[in-house]
C-alpha cells in the first residue's frame, strides 16, 4: 500500500513555486490566496531566503506547496490509502484526508504560523540535532542538565533533535556527546519548537482549532503526538491541540505505517528530508519523492513497473510495490471544489469524454475533464458531498 508523507517547515526554500506556476493544479494557490488574505504566489515564486525563514512564511509557503503537489499527483489517479506529515505537515496529512477542508486548513496554518511567530519572540530559543545516540540517551542527556531543554522530534533511530533555551541545548549536547552521540549540531532555526515554550502559541492556536470542523479521515493517518492513526475527529482535535508542545514521534510514525501495511513512502513537498528518514527507518521499503512536476512521470512509470525504489529523488529497480498497480494511462478528474456533487446524465463505461467536456457539477461549479479519454467508471455517486481535490471520474486517456 502506498502512503504519502508531508514536509514540514525548513523544506522551504526559494522559488519553490516556478516549476509548477503553469500546472493546473496551480489554481490552488489562488484559493489559498483568498484563505489566507495574503498573496501566496509571491512566497512561492518571489520572496527570498531571508523572507521564507520566517515562521508565518515558511508554514504557509510549505504547506500549499504540498497541496499544490498532492494535487497534481491525484490528477494522475494516484491515490494513497494512508498519510504522515512531520510537524507542520501534518495539517497538510489531514487536509489530504479529507479530516479539514483546503480553506480551513490554510486559515490554521496562517493562525498557526502567526502564533509561533510571536511565541519565539520570548523566551528565546533553539534546537540541536544529536546523531549516533539512542532515544533514552539522549532524554537522560537532556535530564542530566540544568535549565530548559527537551527531546523535539525522534527523526529517525539515532536522529533526535532537542530544543530549549540555547545554554541548556548546547550542555545537553555535550552531555550527548559525552555518552556516546557522534555530533550534536545547533539547528539554524528561529524557536524551540514542540517544547513548552511554545504555550502562549498554543492557547492561541487552539482556539481556531476549536471553531474548525474536523471530519474523520479517509484512510490511515498517524499522528505525531502519539504514532498512533485515529478516526475520531474529536480525538483529533484534542490531538492537534497538544502537537506544538509535543514532541514529534515521526520514526515511531513510520514504523506504525509499516506494521499497518504500507511498503511506499511518497514524500509530497518541496524537499526530500522525509524520504531519508524512510530509509534510514523501515528496512526495504520503497521511497520516491515528487517535488517538481518532473517528478510526476517517474512516479507513474515507478508504480506501474513491477520493481521500483528509490536513489535521490529518482525512480530505480527495487523493492515490488505491492496492490497499487496501475496503467500509466489511466488518470483521474478531481473535484475543483467543496459541495455535493451532481453527475451528467447518460455518461456509462466505455463512452468516450472529449477535453473539456463537462461531467457534472460540484455545487454550482463546473467539473470539466481537462484531457480525452475513454470514461472507465464514476469515483463519487450522485448527492455524495465531496472535498476539493477528490477523485470524481476515472478515465483511460487516449
Amino acid at each position: 500500500m502506498i502512503a504519502f508523507t508531508y514536509s514540514g517547515q525548513g523544506s522551504q526554500q526559494p522559488g519553490m513555486g516556478s516549476p509548477w506556476s503553469d500546472h493546473p493544479s496551480w489554481e490552488l494557490v489562488d484559493e489559498a490566496s483568498q484563505a489566507a488574505g495574503r498573496d501566496v504566489a509571491h512566497l512561492l515564486l518571489d520572496a527570498d531566503a531571508d523572507e521564507l525563514r520566517e515562521t508565518r512564511n515558511a508554514q504557509l509557503a510549505t504547506f500549499v506547496t504540498s497541496m499544490v503537489i498532492l494535487d497534481a499527483v491525484e490528477r494522475l489517479g494516484i491515490d494513497a490509502a494512508g498519510h504522515a506529515g512531520h510537524s507542520l505537515g501534518e495539517y497538510s496529512a489531514l487536509t489530504a484526508s479529507g479530516a479539514l477542508d483546503f480553506g480551513d486548513a490554510v486559515a490554521l496554518v496562517v493562525e498557526r504560523g502567526e502564533a509561533m511567530q510571536v511565541a519565539i519572540q520570548e523566551p528565546e530559543g533553539t534546537m540541536a540535532a544529536v546523531l549516533g545516540l539512542n532515544d533514552a540517551g539522549v532524554e537522560e542527556a537532556c535530564a542530566a542538565v540544568d535549565g530548559d531543554v527537551w527531546v523535539a522530534n525522534y527523526n529517525a533511530p539515532g536522529q533526535v533533535v532537542i530544543a530549549g533555551a540555547p545554554d541548556a541545548v548546547a550542555a545537553a549536547g555535550q552531555e550527548a556527546k559525552d555518552r556516546g552521540a557522534k555530533r550534536a549540531t545547533t539547528l539554524e532555526v528561529s524557536g524551540a519548537f514542540h517544547t513548552p515554550y511554545m504555550s502562549p502559541a498554543r492557547d492561541r492556536l487552539s482556539e481556531a482549532i476549536d471553531a474548525t470542523d474536523i471530519r474523520t479521515p479517509e484512510g490511515t493517518v498517524v499522528a505525531n503526538v502519539d504514532a498512533t492513526a485515529h478516526q475520531n475527529p474529536a480525538t483529533w482535535r484534542a490531538l492537534m491541540n497538544a502537537q506544538l508542545c509535543s514532541p514529534v514521534r515521526w520514526y515511531q510514525s513510520l514504523e506504525a505505517l509499516d506494521v499497518a501495511g504500507f511498503t511506499t513512502f511518497v514524500e509530497l513537498g518541496p524537499g526530500n528530508v522525509l524520504t531519508g528518514l524512510v530509509k534510514r527507518t523501515i528496512k526495504g521499503a520503497t521511497r520516491l519523492t515528487v517535488n517538481t512536476p518532473d517528478h510526476l512521470d517517474a512516479l507513474l512509470d515507478a508504480l506501474a513497473a513491477p520493481t521500483v525504489a528509490e536513489t535521490d529523488g529518482q525512480a530505480v529497480e527495487g523493492q515490488a510495490v505491492e496492490g497499487e498497480h496501475l496503467f500509466a494511462t489511466d488518470r483521474m478528474v478531481v473535484s475543483p471544489a467543496t459541495g455535493v456533487f451532481t453527475p451528467v446524465a447518460d455518461l456509462g463505461p466505455g463512452q468516450v469524454v472529449a477535453a473539456g467536456a463537462l461531467l457534472g457539477h460540484v455545487g454550482t461549479t463546473e467539473v470539466h475533464s481537462s484531457f480525452a479519454g475513454e470514461f472507465m467508471g464514476w469515483l463519487a455517486v450522485d448527492t455524495e458531498r465531496v472535498n476539493a481535490s477528490k477523485p470524481i471520474a476515472w478515465l483511460r486517456a487516449q
